[in-house]
């Protein structure tokens, strides 16, 4: 048994490599430029237990002869890569694509290797989330984010876009010969980083905190999930719940407010911004912001929402790490190896 791992040196894909080799998984880890120390460096430290192995192989994801290479021959694969990107001048092109085409050259690629038993891929509560939502609201996998746009909202579009062709790839091929497929969709992740480079993405926002980027913090709701809750999803999915399942991985939530205080108690000696910025001077520095506007302010902040992760709790077995756990086991790789 082979597992390949597309977006290996990635937060979530480092922590899914991670737990297979515990396991003593064979695991075949595709990054994008094995020469990148970032990149690759944490993962051949990572502790590989009997019978297990790990090869770092480099593919891009437009690249179908690297994809073919990289899946041909194994039995399962989980596949992470995509741009976290959020906000882009180029939404198409830097966020949208990296999603959609890749995603097309990896269920190609499964297909031409005839081999693949299990098949996991990432999506988001991104996928899920349509824009307009009523505050207080709680949503399952039953909802898409179908009226996401590649100009108001391109990462949701990208990512229920990615997720569509994996599914309707799946329907199209043979019952009996076909992977059995699940999709893992986590909200904000936190938990201890391994590379400079995981302080992207989600961890972006936690890094505006401890940089002090910003003079005060946003009257939002931050849902959280832990990066070894993912990984350890990602993972059972493997064999276990619903063929064709969707499970939202989600812990539980925290305002930004509640988040710098947390910050601020477990860690005293470093300054930290506490206030917390009215509703209209938000509105106000949204405008002026280059990576978010107001029509996105609006729709997030002081409004709350929720998500039913109860199938992931019953199907997979999941029991999730406690949200404020999760955001202060982040800071200590962060401090300890001076990445702030």
């Amino acid at each position: 048994m082979v597992t390949v791992v597309t977006g290996a040196s990635g937060y979530i894909g480092s922590h899914i490599v991670a737990n297979l080799l515990a396991r003593g998984q064979a695991v075949r880890a595709t990054v994008r430029d094995v020469s990148d120390p970032e990149r690759v460096n944490h993962l051949k430290n990572l502790k590989i237990a009997d019978e297990g192995s790990l090869e770092i192989i480099e593919m891009d994801l437009f690249d179908e002869a690297a994809v073919n290479a990289a899946i041909e021959g194994c039995t399962d694969v989980i596949h992470t890569a995509a741009s976290v990107i959020v906000r882009s001048k180029n939404p198409q092109k830097k966020i949208v694509d990296p999603s959609v085409i890749g995603t097309k050259n990896v269920v190609a690629a499964i297909e031409r290797a005839g081999c693949v038993e299990r098949f996991v891929h990432t999506s988001s509560t991104a996928a899920i989330r349509p824009m307009n939502w009523y505050d207080g609201q709680t949503l399952t996998t039953e909802t898409w984010a179908d009226d996401a746009t590649v100009e108001e909202n391109p990462y949701g579009l990208a990512k229920a876009s990615a997720e569509r062709i994996v599914r309707d790839w799946h329907a199209t091929q043979p019952v009996d010969s076909r992977p059995r497929l699940v999709t893992i969709h986590p909200c904000m992740v936190f938990g201890p980083p391994m590379s400079p480079r995981h302080l992207r993405g989600s961890l972006a926002l936690l890094m505006t905190m401890v940089r002090r980027d910003i003079p005060l913090v946003l009257p939002m709701q931050v849902s959280i999930v832990d990066v070894r809750d993912v990984a350890e999803a990602h993972v059972r999915a493997l064999t276990q719940g619903e063929d064709e399942g969707r499970y939202l991985v989600v812990a539980g939530d925290m305002m930004m407010g509640e988040m710098v205080k947390s910050l601020k108690k477990k860690y005293p000696e470093r300054k930290w911004r506490t206030g917390v910025a009215p509703y209209w001077i938000s509105l106000v520095a949204a405008f002026f912001h280059p990576k978010i506007d107001v029509s996105w302010a609006r729709r997030h902040l002081k409004k709350k929402l929720f998500w039913d992760a109860s199938p992931a709790e019953r199907e997979l077995g999941m029991n999730w790490t406690n949200p404020e756990s999760s955001l202060l086991e982040t800071m200590p790789p962060i401090l300890e190896h001076d990445w702030v």
